[in-house]
């Protein structure tokens, strides 16, 4: 096994690390983050492969947001790499993060209830013609389409978004990052206060997603509603990560038990 004198690790360990990142559509090593003395993240390792569901998943303040917010540039890292389809990436900013192709939907969903649908998913990257006018016929069109290929039909895209379900209104956040040709799309509680019928509806969404190649991260802290979609699950515990089990190697009572008791599968606290 060859030594590498300038970092003091073996060929073979360098050649392993490389391998992991390749496969891994993300990959974030070692991320720490403290708010003054709060110490929210403390050294989470956390991947995300191609074509992947992952529910990230804990209890309210076990750092799953603040994560995201790392990984979509509203946070800077104070300790930690970030490697992005194999290449180290320094994420300052969500203008950044969007244009490597990571889309973040909030709780919140960032969109206008009062606007319709199409300028709501091309707000800020509005098609334009000549003289500066928009292009509403084109944002229409894409905007329908885009919305279809999610199956979710609505029978016009001047439509407000007031009148919208809640889960159709998960479903054009969803459609705005298919249509700008995200490769990682990021959900945060998309299924929060939606009855159950609006919560199967962005269920199939985002399997949709998975169908067009699409990485996602579902943050939850109700696994029964991430559990039918994820092929992972990632859990959280006051800023540690506890647990990282493939869908099957786990039951969702084992990793409820999980969240609750802070404790990794091992045993330990």
């Amino acid at each position: 096994m060859e030594p590498n004198y300038e970092t003091g690790e073996n060929v073979k360990d360098i050649s392993s690390k490389s391998s992991t990142v390749e496969k891994s559509l993300v990959k974030m090593v070692n991320i720490h983050k403290w708010f003054g003395k709060v110490h929210a993240l403390k050294g989470v390792d956390f991947q995300v492969g191609y074509s992947e569901i992952v529910g990230l998943v804990g209890d309210n303040g076990a750092g799953k947001s603040t994560l995201i917010k790392v990984l979509s540039g509203v946070h800077i890292p104070d300790e930690g790499e970030i490697y992005f389809e194999g290449k180290k990436v320094n994420i300052t900013s969500p203008a950044y993060a969007r244009k490597l192709g990571i889309e973040t939907v909030y709780q919140e969903q960032a969109l206008a209830p009062h606007m319709s649908i199409s300028r709501n998913i091309f707000m800020g990257r509005e098609p334009s013609l000549s003289f500066g006018f928009i292009n509403r016929k084109k944002m229409n069109e894409e905007s329908m389409r885009s919305l279809e290929s999610l199956g979710l039909r609505l029978s016009s895209p001047d439509l407000p978004i007031a009148v919208l379900s809640g889960g159709q209104r998960q479903g054009v956040a969803i459609a705005r990052a298919l249509h700008f040709k995200a490769k990682l799309v990021v959900l945060d509680e998309p299924t929060i206060a939606l009855s159950v019928k609006e919560s199967q509806e962005v269920l199939v969404f985002i399997k949709r997603l998975k169908e067009e190649g699409i990485s996602v991260i579902f943050i939850t802290h109700n696994l029964h509603h991430v559990f039918p979609v994820a092929d992972r699950f990632v859990v959280l515990t006051r800023g540690e990560k506890t647990a990282d089990v493939k869908k099957g190697e786990m039951s969702i009572d084992e990793l409820t038990e999980l969240i609750v008791s802070g404790r990794s599968p091992g045993g330990e606290n």
